[in-house]
C-alpha cells in the first residue's frame, strides 16, 4: 500500500518545481496555438487538409530531430544549460514568424515551426525527468502527473487566443448567408489584400510568445544554478550526477532489453498521435456541421478545459488505484468516444469527440513515468529522449487523416467522421500497453 505521508514534492524542491513546471505551459501553448492555424492556413493559402498538415509535421517533426541531440547535450552539460538553450530556439522559431509573414510563403512557416520545436524538445527532454528527480521515485509519477497538470493551462491559453484574437479576426473565414466562405470568390487582388491582413495575425501570437520566452530565459538564468540550486535543496544538475559515467552504446542496448520501456515508447508514439488528431481536426469536423472556424475552436477550449480538470482529477484517483489500470480503463473510455465521433453524424458526434479529452488526459505523463520507472539513473536522459522522440507520431499521422478528410465521403459516410477511426485505433494500442505494463508489474512481484 502507497505511503500517504509521503509528499508529491519536498519543500526543498519547491522553488525549482515551480520554476520548471512553468514550463510545461510554455510548450502547452505553442502546441495548442498551433492546432487550429491547420485549418486557418487551409483556407487563407487555398491549400487541401492534407498539405496544411504539413504544419503539424513540421511541428512535431522538429520533436523527433531534436530530442536526441537534447538528451546527449544534457548528458554532457546540465539540466540548466539544455533548459536554456531550448527557451533560446523557441523563440528565435516565433520570431522567424515575422519574416514567414512578410513572404507569405506556407513553407517559411512550417521552417519556422519547425526551429521553435527545436527548442520544445530540449524543454520536454529536460523538463519531464527533472520533475522525476525531484524526490523519491515512489511518488514520481504521481509528481509528473502534477506538473503535467499545468501543460493544459498553457493550452487552454493557446486555444484562448486562437479563438477570441485570431480566428475571429480573419477576413478569408468570413461566409455568405448560406454559410459559405466567400474567399474562394474573390479575385487575386482581394486575396492578395485579404491574404497579407490575415498572415499577420497569425504571426503576432507568436512573436508575443517569444518576448514571454525571453523574459523566462532570464529568470531561469538567475534563479537556477547551474549545480541545481541551494546546498540541501539540490536536485541532480544532471541525469547523470552521481552515477558511474556509461557509455551511449551501452545505455541504448540497456534502453532495447527493457520491455516495458521499450512497449512504453511505442505506446507514446500512438498516444501523442491520437491527441493530436482529435484537436487538429475538431474544427474541420465541426466545419461539416456549418459553424465557423472561431465558433468551432470553442468546442476545443472545452475539451481542453476538461482535459485539465481530469488531469487533478487522475492525480488524486492515482493514491487509491494502480496507474496502469487506470491508464487502461482510460484508454477504453478514449476509444469508446471515438466510436461515438465516427459512428454519429450531427452534434452528438461532436460532443463523444469533446469527451475523448477527459480520458485523454493522463496518459502522456503515465505512459511517460511507467516506462522509466525501471530505467537506470545514468541512463534517464537518453530514456527520456526516446519518449518525447515520440511525439513523432503527431507528424505522421495528422497528414493521413487530412488525406481521409480531402476525400469527402467514405462509403457515403462524412469523411471527417470516419477520418477519427485511427484515433480509435491508437487508443487500443495504449490501452493494450496499460493492461499489459500492469501484467509485468504483477508477475514481477511473485
Amino acid at each position: 500500500m502507497k505511503d500517504k505521508r509521503t509528499p508529491i514534492v519536498e519543500r526543498r524542491y519547491v522553488l525549482t518545481f515551480v520554476l520548471i513546471t512553468t514550463l510545461f505551459a510554455l510548450w502547452g501553448f505553442a502546441n495548442d496555438l498551433t492546432n487550429p492555424m491547420v485549418a486557418a492556413f487551409q483556407t487563407v493559402m487555398e491549400i487541401s487538409a492534407a498539405k496544411a498538415s504539413m504544419v503539424q509535421f513540421a511541428f512535431y517533426g522538429g520533436y523527433a530531430t531534436m530530442a536526441i541531440p537534447a538528451a546527449l547535450f544534457i548528458r554532457r552539460y546540465s539540466y540548466k544549460s539544455s533548459i536554456l538553450l531550448g527557451l533560446a530556439l523557441y523563440a528565435v522559431g516565433a520570431f522567424l514568424f515575422i519574416p514567414a509573414a512578410a513572404y507569405q510563403q506556407f513553407s517559411f512557416f512550417c521552417v519556422s515551426l519547425y526551429v521553435l520545436t527545436f527548442g520544445l524538445a530540449f524543454l520536454e527532454t529536460t523538463a519531464n525527468p527533472f520533475i522525476l528527480s525531484l524526490g523519491s521515485k515512489e511518488t514520481s509519477t504521481r509528481r509528473l502527473n502534477l506538473a503535467q497538470s499545468f501543460n493544459p493551462i498553457g493550452s487552454l491559453s493557446g486555444m484562448a487566443v486562437a479563438s477570441l484574437i485570431v480566428l475571429p479576426q480573419l477576413w478569408s473565414d468570413r461566409r455568405d448567408a448560406a454559410g459559405q466562405i466567400i474567399f474562394s470568390t474573390l479575385s487575386e487582388a482581394e486575396k492578395a489584400d485579404i491574404r497579407l491582413h490575415d498572415l499577420a495575425i497569425i504571426r503576432n501570437p507568436y512573436v508575443a510568445i517569444g518576448l514571454v520566452v525571453v523574459c523566462m530565459f532570464v529568470l531561469i538564468a538567475l534563479f537556477i544554478r547551474k549545480d541545481g540550486g541551494k546546498k540541501g535543496g539540490t536536485p541532480p544538475a544532471s541525469p547523470s550526477q552521481g552515477t558511474e559515467k556509461v557509455s551511449t552504446s551501452l545505455t541504448l542496448s540497456r534502453l532495447w532489453h527493457n520491455k516495458i520501456y521499450r512497449e512504453g515508447v511505442v505506446a507514446q508514439v500512438f498516444y501523442v498521435a491520437a491527441q493530436i488528431m482529435v484537436w487538429t481536426f475538431i474544427i474541420q469536423y465541426a466545419d461539416y456541421l456549418g459553424m465557423n472556424k472561431a465558433t468551432a475552436q470553442n468546442y476545443n477550449i472545452v475539451a481542453m478545459a476538461m482535459f485539465l480538470c481530469s488531469r487533478f482529477v487522475c492525480t488524486f484517483l492515482m493514491q487509491y488505484i494502480n496507474s496502469r489500470r487506470l491508464l487502461t480503463l482510460f484508454a477504453v473510455g478514449a476509444a469508446l468516444c471515438s466510436f461515438g465521433a465516427v459512428a454519429i453524424v450531427g452534434m452528438a458526434g461532436l460532443y463523444c469527440l469533446i469527451g475523448i479529452s477527459f480520458f485523454m488526459s493522463l496518459m502522456f505523463p503515465t505512459i511517460y513515468g511507467i516506462a522509466l520507472e525501471r530505467v537506470d539513473d545514468a541512463d534517464t536522459s537518453l530514456g527520456a529522449a526516446f519518449l518525447v522522440m515520440a511525439i513523432v507520431g503527431g507528424a505522421l499521422m495528422p497528414p493521413l487523416q487530412g488525406m481521409i478528410i480531402d476525400q469527402g465521403t467514405v462509403m457515403g459516410h462524412p469523411a471527417v467522421n470516419v477520418s477519427y477511426m485511427l484515433p480509435l485505433m491508437c487508443f487500443v494500442v495504449v490501452g493494450l500497453f496499460g493492461w499489459h505494463s500492469e501484467r509485468l508489474s504483477i508477475e514481477s512481484k511473485r
